[in-house]
């Protein structure tokens, strides 16, 4: 019993402090301390949304490549063992970018009703399980069947990383795009030790491609984590906070069904980054399937032509990141895309006129211009005013670009075989970089859709 202010009142004994609540202390103690501890915990809590947003990102993107280059340098003995034909091996370089154009084209649908992270999730589990099951079929058209799953997959991931990067990263589009291409590539160049994985299994080629396939298992986790911070109520996730921040990183469903009646298609920007983002996968895709060949006519070894190849590749690791985090800083990236497009001239007009003169030169100004890739992304994610418009910008940029692509590899490769060397196709490429530059140049000026 104590005394206090003339009345006397049953003192509890606490022996553990550690039971003493918000509740048992004096009303002003908890005005001032729960908010504090509150905003606190969201902090903690949006800075490990944040992280783990980031290792999301760059897990997907370490897995957009493999499913294509990873089968490339066993493709000799898949075809053995399956009695796969040259024309359907053939076929095998032009089906990643027609089902990109294809199944990519449904990714808006499905983030409205599934949100964005859910659907990268599925894409992420339907690229692991595609490439843990292809390699141990028996039969070419099975094989086709699986290796297309996995590339469905990648198809709603490609169109809506840029979209999980406005949503997230709203103050850092560039640098986060930039990260993702980065490991994009290095996913790329990861490839190149499917054979040495075979070797650890014995030399067997089933086990080496097979092996990719837990790279895609690593990323489905972290998707999972998003998936459900997404469904949250915007202003109610962990990585967001309310008020204008909330507004500019629209999340989870109401974002994607926000702008489901802006229609793209209508919009000249979205044209030109259709039109750009093709032109430049087409000049991608020409490099991968055909440098190493251009390089081998001239005269030079498989081993220099495989390593000169290899430089194109490896500068878009660090070049990727520094130029869409320089991009993402700027209000104009038409600079940039003609600047690109220039080195892509000087490349491609090199090989034309003197390719064995100075390979190592050719590649790299050809390794430098393959970076118009994280520019388009970087600018599809800068064009869209919101979350929602980005889903069907991206769609819409990225499915018409893969299908204005296709044409371009196949046509190189029936004026190589129709006039048995290289100037002709290479003119023809070099003649594609000028609409290619006219459309950076346009889909890199200050509008947002």
């Amino acid at each position: 019993m104590t005394p206090h202010d003339g009345v006397i009142r049953d003192e509890p004994v606490v022996r553990d402090r550690a039971v003493v609540r918000d509740r048992d202390l004096p009303e002003g103690d908890v005005a001032r301390r729960s908010p504090a501890k509150q905003r606190q915990g969201r902090a903690r809590s949006a800075i490990w949304t944040r992280r783990l947003a980031v290792a999301a990102l760059v897990l997907a993107a370490l897995n957009l490549r493999p499913v294509v280059t990873s089968l490339g340098p066993v493709l000799e003995e898949a075809r053995a063992a399956l009695g796969m034909s040259a024309t359907v091996a053939g076929l095998l370089t032009s089906v990643p970018a027609v089902c990109f154009a294809l199944i990519g084209s449904a990714a808006p649908r499905l983030a409205r009703r599934h949100g964005p992270e859910g659907v990268v999730l599925a894409g992420m589990a339907a690229v692991a399980l595609g490439l843990a099951l292809r390699p141990f079929v028996g039969s070419t058209p099975v094989f086709l069947t699986l290796s297309g799953f996995a590339l469905a997959g990648i198809a709603v991931a490609n169109v809506l990383l840029p979209v999980v990067v406005k949503q997230r990263f709203p103050d850092r589009v560039g640098m986060m795009t930039g990260l993702y291409s980065m490991a994009l590539n290095l996913g790329a160049a990861a490839a190149a030790v499917t054979v040495p994985l075979a070797g650890v299994f014995g030399g067997d080629w089933r086990a080496g491609l097979g092996a990719w396939a837990v790279l895609a298992a690593v990323a489905v986790p972290p998707w999972v984590a998003l998936a459900r911070d997404g469904r949250r109520p915007p202003g109610k996730q962990d990585g967001q906070q309310t008020g204008r921040q909330a507004g500019r990183a629209a999340g989870g469903h109401a974002a994607a069904g926000a702008g489901a009646h802006v229609r793209v298609a209508r919009s000249p920007t979205a044209w030109a980054l259709a039109v750009f983002f093709g032109l430049q996968a087409t000049s991608a895709y020409v490099i991968m399937g055909w440098l190493p060949q251009v390089f081998r006519d001239a005269g030079l070894s498989a081993e220099a032509a495989g390593l000169l190849f290899a430089a194109t590749s490896v500068l878009g690791v660090p070049l990727s990141f520094v130029l869409a985090a320089v991009a993402g800083r700027l209000r104009n990236q038409s600079g940039i895309a003609v600047l690109l497009g220039a080195f892509g001239l000087a490349g491609y007009a090199g090989l034309w006129a003197a390719p064995a003169a100075a390979p190592w030169l050719w590649a790299v100004l050809l390794g430098v211009a393959n970076c118009s890739f994280p520019l388009a992304l970087t600018m599809i994610a800068m064009r869209g005013r919101d979350g929602a418009t980005v889903i069907r910008l991206s769609a819409f940029a990225q499915s018409v670009g893969y299908l204005l692509s296709v044409p371009g590899p196949i046509l190189v490769g029936a004026l190589y075989q129709h006039t048995g060397g290289w100037q002709g196709p290479l003119a023809f490429v070099v003649c594609l970089m000028v609409p290619q530059i006219a459309a950076g140049y346009l889909a890199g000026r200050d509008r947002q859709i």
